[in-house]
């Protein structure tokens, strides 16, 4: 960063092959954060070659499990000594409240060591044939060479979904995080190399989809990709993809319902739970100003409360304290970008001239402290309808649209009548109902009475058009590793099928 190489190719830093460079720049204030390398195609063709010839050649797919295991540990511990600097540059990069960014750090931190355990405990599967002579095995091997594309919301936190699971398998791979945050990934794969991943591993190039996205993803050296990002993008990964027959694994977006039924609003031995719910549909859809792939921008809330309810949502909204990530007191920062933000604005005008009923929002704020940034108010749409566009489509911003429901078969169409299905949320009093509607749902993760929360024991990904493959949990580990059977016969004797 600013004048240091930030590519690393091959267990070495260097600069792009042509010098290029990219401003990142600071939303909360339009300032420069840091100048950094633009990798070439040529540098991502380089990048693949030397994790083509780690994973042929070198020791890590063969390294035995504890240490890649341990390695994985050395790598959180260095994620927690340096916690507080990876803080700072994720806020710098993506305007996100410094209390979000530690919140990440101990997230990507836990990701390592969930993997670590993981790995060492897995073993092979043993299948009975109903022969004693032959030993049958199901083994999983590291599936090779990976390419790894991260957002540019969660940069450190996603591209740890992706790296830790690899390692652990004994991948080597690419490492491609947004142009727009590339900071604290080029911080943390530095962590990478003094824990002692052997050279070519771990390579990482930044620059733009539009510019590396060909040399990444038609490789026939490449054996999987991972990408997290935009549905457009995610199609034509997958069709570039497909000549090789290489493997790919997508987490495109979701446009997620936070599905609220009446009785939150009823006395239950003497508790309501009318202000948690408030409180968790305004921190579901305006955490980090909306920029969430599983953010619950679509409130689908029971007729017979609705107008209370988003009476008191709009009033809460209006409160929510914008700033620069770096103060204390900010309780959100702004849009990641510029552009990102005439994008955001350019959903709320559709909104308007759909009939949407624009309650709150809608605005940059007049606060002269934010003018440099690039700040929105949260938003909210009342009388919402699945015509719309607002309502269909994702617009990674501090846009809630409300839609509203008479009985529970209904609430249950309006939250899967959806092209995605990544993340729902419910609320209810009734034990037995958040139980049918959490069955019925189709999306990937479902909260019942809460909202946002993941392990990294737990899988996450989406039905639809959210994706396919699935990250963290056992099968986020799986995605890296191929199953090979071998059927080993201790006692051979000729089949005497042919008789001459």
């Amino acid at each position: 960063m600013d004048g240091e190489p930030d590519l690393y190719i091959g267990g070495r830093w260097c600069h792009a092959s042509d010098r290029g460079t990219r401003d990142v720049v600071n939303p909360a204030d339009g300032s420069i954060a840091a100048v950094v390398d633009e990798a070439t195609p040529d540098d991502a063709t380089a990048a693949i070659a030397a994790a083509r010839a780690a994973f042929d050649d070198g020791p890590w797919p063969d390294t035995a499990v504890a240490e890649r295991a341990a390695v994985l540990d050395r790598i959180a511990d260095l994620l927690q000594r340096d916690k507080e600097e990876l803080s700072l540059l994720e806020t710098r990069d993506t305007g996100k409240t410094l209390a979000e960014s530690r919140i990440d750090i101990d997230d990507v931190t836990s990701v390592f060591r969930y993997y670590a355990r993981l790995i060492a405990v897995a073993a092979d599967r043993l299948v009975d044939v109903g022969d004693p002579a032959i030993v049958s095995r199901v083994v999983r091997e590291p599936i090779g060479v990976c390419v790894l594309i991260a957002p540019w919301n969660y940069p450190l936190l996603q591209m740890s979904w992706k790296v830790a699971p690899a390692l652990a398998a004994g991948c080597t791979m690419v490492a491609k995080p947004s142009e727009v945050t590339p900071l604290s990934t080029i911080a943390f794969t530095h962590l990478v190399e003094e824990a002692g991943v052997p050279a070519g591993v771990v390579n990482l190039v930044q620059g733009s989809g539009a510019v590396l996205g060909e040399a990444l993803t038609t490789s026939a050296d490449v054996d999987f990709i991972s990408f997290t990002g935009g549905l457009a993008t995610g199609a034509t990964i997958s069709r570039a993809a497909a000549d090789n027959v290489t493997k790919v694994a997508v987490e495109l977006g979701g446009k997620n319902p936070h599905i609220v039924f009446a009785d939150v609003a009823t006395d239950v031995a003497g508790h309501s739970d009318w202000d948690a719910a408030v409180d968790h549909v305004l921190t579901g859809v305006f955490l980090h100003s909306g920029q969430v792939c599983s953010a619950g921008t679509r409130l689908i809330v029971e007729e017979s409360i609705a107008d209370d309810f988003v009476s008191a949502l709009a009033a809460r909204a209006e409160t929510i304290r914008m700033g620069d990530g770096m103060d204390p007191a900010s309780e959100t920062g702004p849009l990641v970008s510029e552009q990102h933000r005439a994008k955001v604005e350019s959903y709320v005008q559709l909104g308007i001239s759909e009939g949407a009923k624009l309650i709150t929002g809608g605005a940059r704020p007049s606060d002269p402290a934010l003018a440099d940034g690039s700040f929105y108010l949260p938003t909210i749409f009342d009388h919402c309808d699945r015509s719309m566009r607002i309502v269909q489509e994702e617009t990674f911003g501090p846009i809630l649209t409300v839609e509203r429901f008479t009985d529970e078969a209904e609430a249950i169409r309006l939250g899967n009548d959806t092209e995605y299905g990544l993340a729902a949320g419910v609320r209810t009093s009734d034990p037995a109902r958040g139980q049918r509607v959490a069955r019925a749902l189709r999306h990937g993760t479902v909260w019942l009475n809460d909202f946002g929360y993941y392990t990294a024991a737990a899988e996450w990904g989406g039905y639809g058009k959210s994706g396919n493959g699935r990250e963290l949990g056992p099968s986020g580990l799986a995605e890296y590793q191929e199953t090979k059977h071998i059927w080993h016969n201790t006692a051979p004797a000729p089949a005497g099928w042919f008789k001459g």
